[in-house]
């Protein structure tokens, strides 16, 4: 079948490393085509334009900038993104019938997009829910229930939940989050389809270890703790510091901290300031040179805000799981990231409130000697019996396969 896939993820190859193109890479391999729209900023002067690949297209639309820009240019680019898209569509993808169309959050303003393709070719729906807006940024204080703003957005939020005949959600409280705060969805259409990867098996001898670590100045008589990822509000950054600040003098760990984002530079400047000899703040690395220096690390790191009511699940977790580490997560209590790290053995957890907790992980798992590595172990396993790219596929087939083809109908004419 031929599969339309919209994202706003910054691809610019069906093969590039990320959990979307690895979904849609999976298709191919089943024998589907692949069809791929992404945007390219205005930053970086490039025209829309169709890139061919094996069993398929990608359509880089041109788009305002979205990332590291103001809030107001962001803004005005997001809500510019539905007519942009639908135009390319209409021009590049003419003759070509789909009989699925997939897309991610953020953002949530593709439901035009979708009501076309759907009505246009009589194709299914599914929805890969991966940000909860417009609430997170209520939870971070950005603007409040009561503004136009969240009225806007929580409209535009709702008609994409009724236009997707399927919505799959990264985690079981993603699902009972969904369902619980919008009453009107049918139930049955919500389904845990989580973050998925393909599994690689990174296999690195001590001696290339130590030549990386070397290289980029990491201590080898330590246990390092690695985050890598975007360093922004979501993160909590605030109480990131909090809890190096406490770590300042221990001699056993190590914190390496590799991303990009809008707080980046305030934890670059603490790093500098207070001269912290455990820690190494670096700017956002390729992703084949990441994953090559994550495989030499010992624990990763997860960090997410306290104030979040809704159940994020950050993907980075793959990345960890690929590598065969442990995780040490600490995050606000509503996400089930935590819960599922412990009670699978390979990790643990604490709400991202108490420095002191924290620092107390850090240290059990600098004293875990053996116990380490079998935690990595637990870790690898569960990436392979759940998180493995064919799990989601079989999901989403399954679903278009049983799928009796009335919801999309029965939305034609959704008001909100």
């Amino acid at each position: 079948m031929n599969i339309l896939f919209l994202t706003l993820a910054n691809v610019s190859s069906i093969n590039d490393k990320n959990c979307y193109t690895d979904l849609m890479r999976e298709f191919v391999r089943n024998g589907h085509s692949v069809y791929i729209v992404a945007p390219s900023e205005r930053r970086y002067n490039e025209e829309t334009r169709v890139i061919p690949h094996k069993n398929g297209r990608m359509l880089k639309v041109k788009i305002g900038n979205i990332q590291k820009t103001n809030i107001i240019e962001k803004g005005i680019s997001t809500i510019m993104i539905e007519p942009q898209f639908k135009a390319a569509i209409k021009k590049y993808f003419n003759n070509v019938q789909f009989d699925m169309v997939m897309y991610s959050t953020p953002p949530i303003t593709f439901a035009d997009v979708i009501r076309y393709i759907k009505k246009r070719d009589n194709a299914e729906s599914y929805l890969l829910l991966k940000d909860i807006f417009p609430q997170n940024a209520v939870d971070l204080g950005m603007f409040s229930k009561k503004s136009l703003i969240y009225k806007y957005f929580r409209r535009k939020e709702k008609k994409l939940y009724l236009m997707s005949d399927r919505i799959g959600c990264m985690s079981p409280a993603n699902v009972s989050y969904l369902i619980e705060h919008n009453p009107y969805l049918d139930a049955s259409r919500v389904e845990v389809s989580p973050n998925t990867a393909e599994v690689q098996n990174i296999e690195i001898s001590e001696e290339k270890k130590t030549e990386i670590r070397r290289k980029y100045g990491i201590p080898e008589d330590r246990t390092i703790f690695v985050y890598g990822g975007n360093l922004g509000k979501p993160q909590g950054i605030d109480f990131v510091i909090r809890c190096l600040e406490k770590l300042l003098d221990n001699d056993r760990a190590y914190f390496l901290i590799v991303g990009s984002g809008t707080e980046f530079s305030k934890l670059e400047a603490y790093a500098q300031d207070s001269g912290q000899k455990n820690l190494k703040v670096m700017s956002a690395l390729p992703k084949n040179e990441y994953e090559i220096l994550v495989s030499t690390c010992d624990v990763g790191l997860i960090f997410l805000d306290a104030r979040f009511t809704i159940p994020n699940f950050p993907s980075r977790l793959l990345s960890y799981m690929q590598a065969e580490m442990p995780v040490l997560a600490a995050t606000d209590k509503n996400t089930d990231i935590g819960k599922i790290i412990s009670d699978n053995g390979f990790g643990y957890w604490c709400e991202s409130t108490d420095a002191d907790v924290f620092c107390s992980l850090v240290d059990k798992f600098c004293n875990a000697g053996r116990e380490l590595c079998e935690m990595g172990r637990r870790s690898k396993q569960y990436l392979c019996e759940n998180y493995a790219v064919e799990k989601s596929y079989d999901i989403i087939f399954r679903d278009f396969e049983h799928s009796d083809n009335v919801h999309h109908k029965l939305y034609d004419n959704i008001n909100v």
